[in-house]
């Protein structure tokens, strides 16, 4: 799970339906996205990153780290 993604959006206090909207998608995609069952795209990382006015790294690259160890 991208626990930093899931972690902002609920500081932000947005639902994963305000993101999905955010991002022109479905809510179960966006669900996917989040819980890493459906993979990122870069585009799709940028997007996400812009909501939040961070750089992709900043939201994901922890995860991404922990997730290969």
């Amino acid at each position: 799970m991208y626990q930093t993604l899931k972690n902002l959006r609920k500081k932000k206090k947005l639902t994963m339906q305000d993101m999905a909207d955010q991002l022109g998608i479905s809510k179960p995609f966006y669900s996917q996205l989040e819980n890493q069952s459906r993979k990122l795209s870069y585009d799709m990382a940028v997007r996400i990153a812009q909501i939040f006015r961070k750089k992709p790294d900043q939201i994901f690259l922890e995860d991404y780290k922990n997730s290969i160890k």
